[in-house]
C-alpha cells in the first residue's frame, strides 16, 4: 500500500462512524451523556441517527489488487439494520472465526452478525444485559477464544464469551466506572517479556477501561473474576476519558496504554513489570476534545483524532519524548 494510500485509509478508519461521541443514555440510566447531536448544537435529538451500520469496506489490500477497484479503494456492500438508536461503534472478529461483526448502541444492544452468503448478514445473537447506553465494544485477541468487552452508561463492563454448544457465558464488572464507562480495550494476549525470556507464556486476560469519572482503570481476570488490577485507578485526566487502546507489544518487557480525554490530553500509560505502578506521560495537550487513539500494529505509532477535525501520527523518540511525525490530510 503506498504511502498515501494509507494515510487515507487512517483518516477514513478514524474519522469515520466509528469515531462520533461514544456516549448517551436510553433515558433511564445514571449518568448524562453526550452525543453527536448534541455537539452540532441538536441537544434534543440525540436518536435522530440512522441506527443502521452501513458502507462495509472489503479488506482494503484485497480491494487494492481487485481489478475492479475504483478510485476511492471500497465500495459500498450491504447496511445492516436492526439497532433502534444511534450506533457508537463496530468491531470486527479475528478472520478465525469467520465474518463476524459486532455494534454497540445508545438502545442499549449490542448485536453480533454474521455474514453467510456474500453481502447477506443476520444476527447471530442480540444481549440485552445494559440498561443504558452501550458505547464501545471490543474484540479480544483470538488466542483468547470468541471473547467480546463491552462498556456500557451504565457503569458496568459486560464480557461476553462463546462457548462450544453455540451459547455465550458471561461476566461482568460492576460498577467499572460508576457514572458511565466509555471506552474499553484488551490487552495483548502475549504477557510482557515473553519473547525474552522474562515473560509467562500462559495467554494474559486483561482489559482497560474508561469513563466519565476520568479515569482510566486495568482490569484482570482471576479465576473467572475481573479484579482491578492498578491500585489506584490511572488519575492524571480532568475531564470525561473518551478512549483507550493498550499497545500490541509483541512480548516485549513493558506494557502501554494510550489515553485521549475530553480535557485536550493524550496521556501515554506505561508499566516494566507485572506488580509495578502505571507511570503517566502527557503525549500533548491538544487544547480541544482528543476522540480516538488508535496504535499501529507494531505498536510504535500512535494515531490520534481530535475535535479541530485533525488526524496526527506520533512516535516514540529514542530519549522517551513523544514527537508528532505526520498528519493525515483529507
Amino acid at each position: 500500500m503506498e504511502d498515501g494510500e494509507m494515510k487515507q485509509f487512517l483518516k477514513r478508519k478514524l474519522k469515520g462512524g466509528d469515531v462520533s461521541a461514544k456516549k448517551g443514555q436510553r433515558g433511564h440510566g445514571n449518568s448524562g451523556a453526550w452525543t453527536p447531536a448534541e455537539q452540532s448544537g441538536d441537544q434534543g435529538s440525540g436518536c435522530k441517527a440512522t441506527p443502521t451500520i452501513s458502507n462495509l469496506c472489503k479488506n482494503y489490500l484485497k480491494d487494492a489488487s481487485a481489478k475492479d477497484r475504483n478510485n476511492s479503494g471500497s465500495q459500498h456492500l450491504a447496511t445492516l439494520t436492526g439497532h433502534q438508536g444511534p450506533v457508537w461503534q463496530i468491531s470486527w472478529a479475528h478472520p478465525k472465526f469467520g465474518s463476524l461483526l459486532a455494534s454497540c448502541s445508545y438502545d442499549g444492544r449490542v448485536i453480533v452478525w454474521r455474514e453467510g452468503n456474500p453481502n447477506e448478514w443476520t444476527q447471530v445473537h442480540v444481549f440485552e444485559e445494559h440498561i443504558s447506553s452501550v458505547n464501545s465494544v471490543a474484540w479480544a485477541p483470538h488466542e483468547l477464544g470468541l471473547c467480546l468487552a463491552c462498556g456500557s452508561s451504565d457503569g458496568n463492563i459486560s464480557v461476553f464469551t462463546a462457548r462450544q454448544d453455540g451459547g455465550w457465558d458471561t461476566s461482568r464488572i460492576d460498577q467499572a466506572h460508576p457514572v458511565g464507562v466509555t471506552s474499553v480495550s484488551w490487552a495483548p494476549s502475549t504477557a510482557p517479556g515473553a519473547l525474552v525470556g522474562s515473560g509467562m507464556m500462559e495467554p494474559v486476560q486483561k482489559l482497560c477501561s474508561g469513563g466519565c469519572d476520568n479515569t482510566v482503570k486495568v482490569w484482570k481476570l482471576y479465576n473467572g473474576v475481573w479484579k482491578l488490577d492498578c491500585f489506584p485507578a490511572l488519575q492524571m485526566h480532568t475531564d470525561w476519558v473518551r478512549d483507550v487502546a493498550w499497545a500490541p507489544n509483541l512480548g516485549l518487557p513493558k506494557s502501554t496504554i494510550a489515553s485521549a480525554s475530553q480535557d485536550g490530553r493524550v496521556i501515554i500509560w506505561t508499566v516494566a513489570k507485572e506488580g509495578d505502578q502505571w507511570q503517566g506521560k502527557v503525549l500533548y495537550d491538544f487544547r480541544t476534545p482528543v476522540w480516538r487513539v488508535s496504535w499501529s500494529l507494531t505498536g510504535n505509532i500512535l494515531a490520534v483524532a481530535d475535535g479541530n477535525n485533525n488526524v496526527t501520527l506520533w512516535n516514540e523518540a529514542v530519549d522517551g519524548e513523544w514527537i508528532q511525525v505526520s498528519t493525515v490530510e483529507p
